[in-house]
C-alpha cells in the first residue's frame, strides 16, 4: 500500500514557478514509479512527467519539456514537479500517482496509487 498527499499548489502569475510535492507512506515508495497528472476542467487527465524506480530515468509529456522537472527522493519518501515557465494552460488539478510496475508509465491505468490532488491556477 501506499498513501500519496500532494501539496504546494496555488495561484501563480504567468512566468512564475511553483514546486509540488508529494508525500508518500508506505514502505514500497522506493520500488514504485512515480507519475504527476493533471486534468483541467473539461480535459482528460493526462500525464505530465513520470520517473522510474530508482535509475534516474524520466519522461514528459511534450508540453512540459525543459518547464517542468521530476525528482524524488526515496529517502524522504517524497516526490516532487518543479514547474517553472508556467503557462495559462497549465491550470489544472494536479494529482502524484505510484505504480508498482518496473516500467516507466505515462498512462493512468498503469498507477494503482493516487493522491487527492492540489490545485494549480495560473493567471494572466
Amino acid at each position: 500500500q501506499v498513501q500519496l498527499v500532494e501539496s504546494g499548489g496555488g495561484l501563480v502569475q504567468a512566468g512564475g514557478s511553483l514546486r509540488l510535492s508529494c508525500a508518500a507512506s508506505g514502505r514500497t515508495f522506493s520500488n514504485s514509479v512515480v507519475g504527476w497528472f493533471r486534468q483541467a476542467p473539461g480535459k482528460e487527465r493526462e500525464c505530465v512527467a513520470a520517473a522510474s524506480r530508482s535509475d534516474g530515468r524520466t519522461i514528459y509529456t511534450d508540453a512540459v519539456k525543459r518547464r517542468f522537472t521530476i525528482s524524488r527522493d526515496n529517502a524522504k519518501n517524497t516526490a516532487y514537479l518543479q514547474m517553472t515557465s508556467l503557462k495559462l494552460e497549465d491550470t489544472a488539478v494536479y494529482y502524484c500517482a505510484a505504480s508498482l510496475g518496473s516500467g516507466l508509465y505515462i498512462t493512468a491505468r498503469m498507477y494503482e496509487y493516487w493522491g487527492q490532488g492540489t490545485q494549480v491556477t495560473v493567471s494572466s
